[in-house]
């Protein structure tokens, strides 16, 4: 019944999608305890076991996940969902571990998963009880994250179900953040309010991922009515902090051709990968799915923007993503009951003019040229996944000048001087070479022609981080993406350069702050 009220909770979310789409970009400060600074990878045991978890299945499965490549592949987290605890805390008020199912207690599979160089994660909701029943964490925040901080706990999913005494979803999830942090153990926060309380806007600021709609099914039109709702969540996703469309259902109950598309479609959305299948009985083409790296590569890559929808002509779509080198990932999907043929193009995609161009398989893992028409016979329900580069030509390339919108004047290195850590700002727009930059196909932003590069200071993420310039190193914090909005991101925290207050005035420094769309964040290329 429980997944039955979340089916119809995802479904109203759908079509709430375009509403969604129209707020404003979110302010909220990205959560900075130093984890999820790309997506999550690991398995919950609720997809496939519901409540029959145990100390067993626990232990096989970090097992598997070491055994079938999955661990090298980059999964770390093996997640314990609902129902590992007794019906009643005890006389001291704290949870407890079942005896039954977990008989060695929960630091001794803590230490055995710890063990196998993975992480383990815990299930609480921020209510009375949880969805089947059991005691949850509203009024205990600090009690019980001390106690699974004691345990070794390193991630937790924290539901919405359960009396919530009439406090609001943003008030019930920072208790739990904060009582986190408390403790001084790195433990992964993964919000699951299944979209509510427009947790977008607060979401980035309180947990490392949060739920955007309501729970999975193993199902085509379960998988396809979640990826109907991602287009109005994609300004929120940032570096610490993501979207989550819901686990996987790779190897339980799609078909294998189901799975690829699944699985490609989470990967260029920058979700969480969490498989949800039996690891310890998975098929080997199962196993291949969840492991290829290539993929995989595409979900852990950040250029600034997760992946989105851009050609939708009802059973056949396009999504795309922008990767840090300037390259595109692509998704041709099928919907439909019978294979069809998907297109796109270089143009489309938003890749320079050129005569040729580098397609990459990632299914296959064959590279091929083409002119700039990329195009596959798709099977039902299924996908094809390319990595597009080359063109020499990418995105916001080419030596220029960058005016702020708001201010009317140039991005400018203060005194023109070529010292490592020398700040940026504004000033007159005068076309010295202070003032010209050169945007490669790595994202760099070279100045003086070439010979340093605009830099995050420090690698830092915050807000309010400096801008300046430093030798070129090839680091994520010397790579900028042009969106079509105007904004100039950085790469490696997802914010972007802005004018220090949105002042005007000579010599104002400019600084790294969360995208909010205002005009002291906006470009144009002179």
């Amino acid at each position: 019944m429980l997944r039955l009220i979340r089916a119809v909770l995802s479904a109203a979310l759908v079509a709430a999608a375009v509403p969604l789409a129209l707020l404003p970009a979110p302010q909220a400060l990205a959560l900075d305890n130093g984890l999820a600074r790309t997506p999550q990878l690991g398995w919950n045991n609720w997809n496939s076991f519901g409540c029959e978890v145990s100390d067993r299945v626990i232990r096989q499965t970090a097992d598997a996940m070491v055994s079938s490549g999955m661990a090298a592949a980059g999964y770390q987290y093996i997640n314990i969902d609902d129902c590992w605890s007794t019906r009643n805390r005890d006389a001291g008020g704290n949870l407890v571990a079942d005896p039954v199912k977990f008989p060695n207690g929960m630091k001794a599979v803590a230490d055995y998963v710890h063990g196998k160089g993975l992480k383990l994660g815990i299930y609480s909701s921020a209510g009375l009880t949880t969805c089947a029943g059991y005691p949850a964490s509203l009024g205990n925040e600090q009690r019980d994250a001390n106690l699974w901080a004691s345990w070794g706990i390193d991630y937790l999913k924290y539901d919405n179900c359960g009396d919530h005494q009439g406090r609001s979803g943003q008030e019930r999830y920072t208790a739990m953040r904060d009582a986190l942090a408390r403790t001084g153990r790195p433990i992964l926060y993964a919000l699951c309010n299944w979209g509510h309380d427009q947790v977008g806007t607060w979401g980035p600021a309180t947990g490392n991922s949060w739920r955007n709609t309501g729970d999975i099914q193993a199902n085509w039109n379960s998988v396809m009515g979640i990826l109907d709702a991602q287009p109005g969540w994609a300004g929120f996703s940032r570096p610490g902090a993501w979207n989550d469309p819901d686990m996987l259902e790779v190897g339980n109950g799609l078909s294998d051709t189901e799975s690829r598309a699944h699985f490609s479609l989470w990967a260029l959305l920058n979700a969480p990968l969490i498989a949800g299948n039996d690891l310890r009985t998975m098929s080997a083409t199962t196993k291949s799915i969840l492991t290829n790296t290539e993929v995989i590569g595409v979900n852990q890559d950040w250029g600034g923007r997760q992946g989105n929808r851009i050609v939708d002509n009802g059973n056949t779509e396009v999504w795309a993503k922008l990767m840090a080198n300037g390259s595109v990932a692509v998704v041709l999907l099928n919907r439909g009951g019978g294979t069809a043929t998907v297109s796109t193009s270089a143009t489309q995609l938003g890749l320079g003019s050129a005569s040729s161009y580098s397609v990459r398989d990632l299914w296959a893992h064959t590279t091929s040229t083409t002119g700039g028409s990329i195009s596959a016979s798709v099977p039902a329900h299924g996908a094809a996944m390319y990595v597009v580069s080359g063109g020499g030509t990418p995105p916001g390339s080419g030596t220029y000048s960058l005016k702020g919108q708001g201010s009317g004047r140039c991005l400018d290195i203060t005194g023109g001087s070529q010292a490592n850590g020398t700040l940026a700002g504004i000033w007159d727009c005068n076309s010295a070479a202070n003032q010209r930059f050169t945007s490669t196909s790595a994202g760099e932003l070279r100045v003086y022609g070439g010979a340093k590069c605009l830099d995050v200071a420090g690698a830092a993420t915050a807000n309010g981080t400096a801008v300046n310039i430093w030798d070129c190193n090839g680091r994520s914090n010397q790579q900028f993406r042009l969106q079509t909005d105007g904004t100039i991101t950085a790469v490696h925290s997802g914010k972007c350069l802005d004018v220090n207050g949105g002042a005007t005035a000579n010599g104002t420094k400019v600084q790294i702050w969360d995208c909010h769309g205002a005009a002291h964040q906006k470009w144009t290329r002179v």
